[in-house]
């Protein structure tokens, strides 16, 4: 079965929101289907700075990829999601 890697780029909703504390969150609250491959912090602008997080689920997860949006989104210290890129692996 073939995998995707999607890419989000996640915005906290303030600079004071502790990173580590936040990944744990998103580490904590993805589905069974999917897992972190790895994440990234990217300064964006006056201190803020925003996590790239790298996920790896199942190609053929219907729907799967709104899901893991849903749920970030979802989670008090996020104020806004990008995805970054989706490519097979």
């Amino acid at each position: 079965m073939a995998r995707v890697v999607v890419s989000l780029k996640i915005f906290p909703a303030d600079v004071d929101v502790n990173l580590e504390t936040l990944k744990e969150k998103i580490r904590g609250s993805l589905p069974g289907y999917a897992s972190i491959y790895e994440f990234e912090e990217e300064p964006i602008a006056f201190g803020l700075v925003a996590l790239i997080v790298h996920i790896v689920l199942p190609e053929n997860q219907a729907g799967g990829l709104d899901e893991i949006e849903r749920i970030i989104r979802n989670i008090g210290d996020v104020s806004d999601i990008q995805t970054i890129m989706v490519r097979r692996v």
